[in-house]
């Protein structure tokens, strides 16, 4: 329910939306030096005044401080394995937080012109304002937050102000009105600017890993997967048949435009475990976690007939049917790479690959590793049917 609620200050791209989370939550030395400096302000006023409502203010002060210290080690402690959803709830609770210890504070500084203590009041100013500047360093991440949480420290104080008979006080109460609409228009600026950097960054970083035209992820982005990959999983090589063809009689741009149709067939054949990528020019691959033994081996088999039963249905090009094949090429790795490391694991499946291609395309062929008499290779190839099955 909280991500809808708040949809409308979430940044769309959850990377981005995380690294914005991760930098609020590299505030823990601001946070406990304001907190520590408005606890001691708190009792100091306390003690002086010997005023009930001070310390009941002081008590409120130092459990929020405390809470957002203890969420900061929270988080980072465990950022790790937050998932997106985690991610979100966090950024609120980041919120609500310092929404919190700012209502202390702006209570403080009610209490204080409320019961026209010039000095207290005068101390619980400036550690109101310490505590803006504070926020202010955060506010080109997080506008929203920043804008709540200064709202909240505000309103105490302006209220307090218009309730004095003073004018002076009025005077000062509307003058923090604008000074909250200020900081809202420094950090809708500073928010823009700061979000298209890490825009940029994140756009020149997907370059560097994804296929331009597809989508998909490329070479790099595909062997960077690849040397991460532990346990069971198959490795498949699929290049395509008859695309040469179609590209030279219909043009380059309805063999773009295939090649798009190619990798979102081979995206949802890979489903959200696995990758499908484009390694270049008209050659795929695949990369899925399976289960160990046969049923990963059948497993492993069943994705490489399923993609090649994929790419030989009809594609419709300027709404024309278009029939190519594919040949796929799989090996399978039951271990971590340093058992099977990745070149070896791409020569195998090249190899595969080239042997399904020679007879005749149409077909999967699957390089189990195993030895004959000879000491020779012998794989296994299977063909795809008429179904997925």
């Amino acid at each position: 329910m909280i991500a809808p609620l708040f949809a409308r200050f979430l940044h769309a791209d959850p990377r981005i939306r995380r690294e914005l989370v991760e930098l609020l939550y590299t505030s823990l030395p601001q946070v406990v030096a304001i907190g520590g400096t408005s606890v001691t302000g708190a009792v100091a006023l306390t003690l002086i005044d010997r005023d009930p409502g001070y310390a009941i203010i002081s008590v409120f002060i130092l459990i929020t401080a405390v809470a957002r210290i203890v969420s900061l080690l929270r988080y980072k402690a465990r950022a790790a394995e937050f998932s997106e959803a985690d991610v979100v709830r966090w950024e609120v609770l980041y919120c609500v937080g310092a929404s919190a210890f700012s209502l202390a504070l702006g209570a403080l500084s009610f209490r204080a012109l409320w019961l026209g203590d010039a000095p207290g009041a005068w101390i619980a100013f400036g550690l109101s304002m310490s505590y803006c500047v504070g926020m202010v360093s955060r506010a080109a991440i997080r506008p929203w937050i920043i804008l709540t949480a200064s709202a909240m420290l505000l309103i105490p104080t302006m209220v307090a102000g218009l309730l004095r008979p003073e004018l002076a006080y009025n005077i000062g109460a509307a003058m923090l009105v604008l000074f909250w609409l200020t900081l809202r228009e420094a950090s809708k600026h500073l928010s823009a600017a700061f979000t298209e950097r890490l825009e940029a960054k994140h756009r020149l970083s997907r370059q560097a890993t994804h296929d331009f035209l597809t989508g998909l992820p490329n070479r790099a982005g595909f062997l960077t997967a690849l040397a991460g990959m532990t346990g069971s999983f198959t490795l498949i090589a699929i290049d395509l048949d008859g695309f040469k063809p179609v590209n030279d009689r219909h043009g380059h741009h309805t063999g773009d435009d295939l090649l798009r149709q190619v990798a979102g067939r081979l995206q949802a054949c890979a489903g959200p475990t696995g990758m499908a990528a484009r390694f270049g020019g008209d050659e795929f691959m695949l990369l899925k976690p399976i289960a160990e033994g046969d049923p990963g081996r059948d497993e492993a088999l069943a994705l490489a007939r399923s993609a090649v039963f994929e790419l030989s249905r009809p594609f419709l090009l300027s709404d024309l049917p278009v029939l190519i094949g594919a040949s796929a090429g799989l090996v399978i790795s039951d271990g971590t790479l340093s058992a099977n490391p990745a070149a070896q694991l791409l020569e195998r499946v090249d190899h595969a690959l080239y042997t399904a291609k020679r007879a005749g395309g149409g077909c999967a062929w699957l390089d189990t590793e195993d030895c004959n008499d000879a000491g020779e290779s012998t794989p296994d190839m299977t063909r795809a049917g008429l179904s997925a099955a």
